[in-house]
């Protein structure tokens, strides 16, 4: 499995739209991350990019995102991508 996260400096980012990257981690069955990468963010909108597309083809099936709009929703669904939004209690 592979999953994504929006980050920033090392930390993950509260706005997926927003972020300066994404780091994608691989997970066996076992739940240990075997892999991690990045994949540099696009300078436009998430939802309006070709991001929901490219990490698809990286086999990306889940994205845990604070703050993402309805759009980057329905495009990373499209994209087979599922989304969980996360909120970060302080």
């Amino acid at each position: 499995m592979k999953i994504a996260l929006p980050s920033r400096q090392n930390q993950v980012d509260e706005h997926f739209g927003h972020c300066e990257y994404f780091t994608v981690f691989t997970v066996n069955d076992n739940k240990e991350i075997i892999l991690e990468e990045t994949v540099a963010s696009p300078t436009s909108c998430g939802c309006k990019s070709n991001v929901a597309q490219t990490l698809a083809e990286m086999g990306v099936t889940m994205m845990l995102a604070g703050n993402i709009g309805q759009g980057a929703v329905n495009v990373l669904n499209g994209c087979g991508i599922d989304v969980m939004r996360v909120v970060r209690e302080m």
